[in-house]
């Protein structure tokens, strides 16, 4: 049923001559009516309502850096709060100007191939509209600020893996280098009309260079999540684990227990909300057709877009709690909150492509390949205080191969518009591998150029003393007295 209002066919007429609706018009009893409903005014309405959908979901995307802060800030111990809190601020800001001056031109580009003129972009990478310098009408602005809000988080996953013992200094540089060049190659490789990997490219001849439906990742388990999942898994190796974890007493080792499980809930709370933003914002548009035999418009698929993802999330806390009380004998919650975000991951790419059945078994596998990722890393000697790599990276590999497992020829012809038998030869699989192997040889690949010379210049890691004693105090000038944060040369005291 379309949503419709009535209105008069003049400005002095008491009559509601007419009945618009999303679809279309009809007119009761006065012809002078069709007037009302031209259909530019409904295309400009339809504009104008995608563009503000794309705003509020970039809005929504930009509050998991709340999110995000709140469960790094619980996940680490009071005397590294005001440092974990600081970088998730940084990444933002350093991000925003990063993506703003190159990262979103590496990214779009023009949106013109090679073979157009002026085309600049190949399959590489995207070139020109530097700083938004073609952004002179004012229609494309709210593309950029939904990007933006991705990249960031992407920047902001690799923070929890190098937590607790990272100079500011070489984050800042990773962070720089992050948003400018990795994370933006890779969505020009998936996401642009010109990314040899893409669902939208096409030669001059209409061909995918990937044949068929190319790879589909509609929000980002591999764009977004295996870029920082991996890049935090090469920083945290490159780093080295804490202090305390390379100790043989055990309650040593239990005393890199985070500071607050409420901080953490309340974090986790927050970006399962800004997750709606994340996936159903991506549909880019709420008030557009999408199959004009059945009227089903973009809104329609963000709801089921909603659904899905809601109950991916619900199945990954579940599985994480029953796990936690048949294996380890107890109800922990950090675990079914690490639960709730591998679902949420697993079920980012192929959320507009599947039915609600299979996002159930997306969240269960999800949550099986977080809890193995999680002991295998431990098992390598590997240091991850907030579990990014197992969360992000090894759950946003399991989101990109779900694509040609569980999604459906009706549901990917409604949201990309290919009716083909992709899914049954099991091409689409094979698209979604070699998305898997590139993205995660490039982001593994680059990670190591920064952090590793990092690490030889000694750049990339605090001393020992600054270590024991806290980033706070190192970094911020800030200790910790009886319960209240203390500036070291202001003596200013704010409780915590």
């Amino acid at each position: 049923m379309s949503t419709c209002f009535y209105a008069a066919s003049t400005a002095t007429d008491t009559s509601l001559s007419s009945q618009i609706c999303g679809t279309g018009l009809t007119v009761t009893d006065n012809a002078d009516a069709v007037a009302l409903a031209a259909s530019s005014s409904l295309d400009s309405l339809s504009g104008v309502t995608d563009v503000m959908w794309v705003l509020v979901a970039a809005i929504l995307v930009f509050w998991m850096q709340a999110g995000f802060a709140m469960l790094e800030s619980g996940s680490v111990r009071k005397k590294n709060t005001n440092n974990i809190l600081f970088k998730n601020l940084m990444d933002a800001s350093i991000g925003a100007i990063c993506f703003w001056l190159l990262g979103y031109s590496f990214a779009y580009g023009t949106g013109k191939y090679m073979y157009q003129d002026p085309g600049q972009d190949n399959r590489f990478i995207g070139a020109g509209n530097w700083a938004l310098q073609n952004y002179d009408d004012d229609l494309s602005y709210h593309s950029w600020f939904f990007q933006w809000a991705f990249a960031g988080a992407a920047a902001t996953i690799v923070s929890g893996s190098v937590a607790e013992r990272c100079r500011l200094e070489a984050y800042f540089v990773y962070t720089i280098v992050l948003t400018t060049f990795i994370y933006p190659i890779v969505v020009h490789w998936v996401w642009a009309s010109s990314g040899w990997l893409s669902a939208f490219y096409s030669d001059e001849d209409g061909e995918r260079y990937l044949k068929e439906n190319g790879v589909i990742d509609f929000a980002g388990s591999g764009v977004v999540h295996m870029v920082g999942g991996f890049a935090g898994l090469i920083g945290a190796i490159a780093i080295g684990p804490r202090q305390e974890l390379q100790s043989d007493d055990p309650k040593v080792r239990a005393s890199v227990k985070g500071s607050s499980d409420l901080l953490c809930a309340l974090g986790v709370s927050i970006l399962w909300m800004g997750w709606y933003g994340f996936n159903a914002g991506s549909t880019l548009g709420a008030g557009g057709i999408l199959n004009a035999e059945t009227g089903q418009t973009y809104i329609n698929l963000a709801a089921k877009v909603c659904v899905v993802t809601t109950i991916a999330a619900a199945m990954g806390a579940i599985c994480t709690m029953l796990y936690s009380r048949i294996v380890l004998g107890n109800y922990k919650l950090t675990l079914c909150l690490n639960g709730v975000l591998a679902g949420l991951v697993s079920i980012t790419a192929p959320c507009a492509t599947v039915e609600p059945w299979a996002a159930m078994m997306i969240g269960i596998i999800g949550s099986g390949v977080y809890l193995g990722a999680s002991a295998g890393i431990k098992a390598c000697g590997i240091d991850d205080p907030l579990d990014a790599f197992p969360v992000h990276g090894a759950c946003g590999v399991w989101g990109v191969l779900s694509v040609g497992i569980f999604s459906t020829r009706s549901n990917i012809s409604r949201a990309y518009g290919f009716d083909n038998d992709a899914v049954e030869t099991g091409n689409q699989f094979r698209n979604q591998l070699i998305a898997v192997i590139v993205i995660a040889a490039w982001v593994v690949a680059t990670s190591s150029l920064i952090f590793f010379p990092l690490k030889f210049a000694g750049l990339l890691r605090v001393s020992e003393d600054e270590e024991k004693a806290g980033l706070d105090a190192s970094e911020h000038g800030v200790e910790m007295v009886e319960g209240k944060s203390v500036d070291m040369k202001s003596n200013d005291q704010h409780d915590v």
